[in-house]
């Protein structure tokens, strides 16, 4: 089934709807999730596909392009050919003008289009915002500018009819006026209508992830494709059918349910910087000093979830642990210096496989920066969270579209 990404970033959904990757075992319910144990790592699961394959996939980021042709290339045959780095905006433009042109026969469509101007830590601007893609200010808002990207996802949607399609954004989306209703309108009359059912928040934390990250998620199912009978079912039972989009919970406090993931548990086997070797996303981490009664500037609970890892890292990427002098708990660490997390303890945190390679220098126009690196992880939708939506979404398919 193929999948067309906008707003791909690093390739976070991408992976995950994919599937067949490595994952921390503590972020795996096995009675939910089949998998291949490893022999030789007591830590990690390999998932099996889902049966989807990420054929285009497109970002402004020259280093976010650098990190995901780097990782897939374990996956696919000249991921350049894949990745397009430009602007939604001019892969629209340049196929109305006939220039380029999407691969044929797309199943899904996916797009974590710009949230900055609907998050809670932003200004939230919405609809409003003045900020285009490339970060140039427009005296008024355009299609063009951020808050209305998702537009342009839409535009894709009608040129390539995809049988599903796939939005995510911020939690802070759905209480920022009648932005939801607005967005899901507008999806549910492309071509002979999408059954877009209310967009629902699903929190990362109930799916393996060792991170409490709330994101909004929209997902479409054409009616030109769809068995009409089942939509209809759909439609009447909500969370009730069988074919409901979106996943159960893997993980949470509820009988059947494995307990939340910790960061005891997924960053415990890492070494201490100085002694990562050759995993230079372990060795990198923002040296931005204690900043008081700021974000960023706590230790995280080893013992729970991280708070939302995010984009911009100058003193917003939180502590692994503060000195005692500085208010921390993990009193086990006292003897360790403080120090802020790593970029492979962000990356892990996000949920990336432990061998996605995040901080690397393959020549002079082919290395990603820890700072970049920290920029596509904060930005990424967590991959397990991928995985459920697409291990679920593989799963009701035959029933959807038979």
């Amino acid at each position: 089934m193929k999948v067309l990404s906008l707003f791909s970033g690093c390739g976070g959904m991408d992976l995950g709807l994919e599937g067949g990757f490595l994952a921390h075992k503590s972020s795996i319910n096995s009675d939910i999730y089949a998998s291949h144990v490893l022999d030789h790592d007591e830590n990690y699961v390999h998932l099996k596909k889902t049966g989807f394959e990420t054929v285009f996939a497109n970002d402004i980021l020259p280093f976010a392009k650098l990190a995901w042709c780097n990782f897939f290339k374990t996956r696919v045959n000249e991921p350049e050919n894949i990745f397009h780095l430009e602007s939604i905006v001019d892969v629209v433009n340049n196929i109305e003008n006939k220039e380029f042109s999407f691969p044929n026969d797309i199943d899904v469509v996916t797009g974590g289009f710009p949230c900055q101007d609907f998050s809670f830590a932003g200004k939230r601007k919405g609809f409003e915002s003045h900020k285009d893609h490339n970060g140039v200010v427009y005296n008024e808002p355009t299609e063009a500018t951020r808050g209305q990207l998702y537009l342009w996802l839409k535009k894709v949607v009608e040129m390539t009819k995809p049988k599903v399609f796939i939005a995510e954004n911020v939690k802070g989306l759905v209480t920022l006026g009648d932005v939801k209703e607005i967005i899901q309108n507008d999806f549910r009359n492309i071509d002979d209508g999408y059954v877009v059912l209310d967009a629902k928040v699903l929190n990362a934390k109930d799916y393996g992830v060792a991170q409490n990250r709330e994101r909004v998620i929209f997902i479409g199912i054409s009616k030109r494709h769809a068995n009409q009978q089942v939509l209809e079912s759909l439609m009447m039972l909500q969370d009730k059918s069988e074919v409901y989009p979106y996943p159960p919970k893997t993980h949470g406090l509820e009988d059947g349910l494995k307990p939340y993931a910790t960061l005891n548990q997924i960053l415990a086997h890492l070494p201490e910087p100085e002694f990562a070797e050759s995993d230079k996303s372990q060795q990198a981490y923002s040296k931005a000093k204690l900043f008081k009664k700021t974000q960023g500037n706590i230790e995280v609970n080893m013992n729970g979830q991280a708070p939302t890892i995010r984009a911009e890292h100058h003193g917003n990427i939180e502590f692994r642990r503060l000195s005692q002098e500085n208010g921390g708990s993990n009193l086990a660490e006292f003897h360790l210096p403080q120090r802020r997390l790593t970029v492979r303890e962000c990356a892990l945190i996000q949920s990336f496989p432990p061998d996605y390679e995040f901080v690397f220098h393959h020549g002079k126009y082919n290395s990603v920066s820890a700072s970049s690196a920290y920029k596509i992880i904060g930005n990424a939708v967590p991959p397990l969270l991928g995985f459920a939506i697409g291990k679920h979404l593989s799963e009701i398919w035959p029933k959807l579209f038979k």
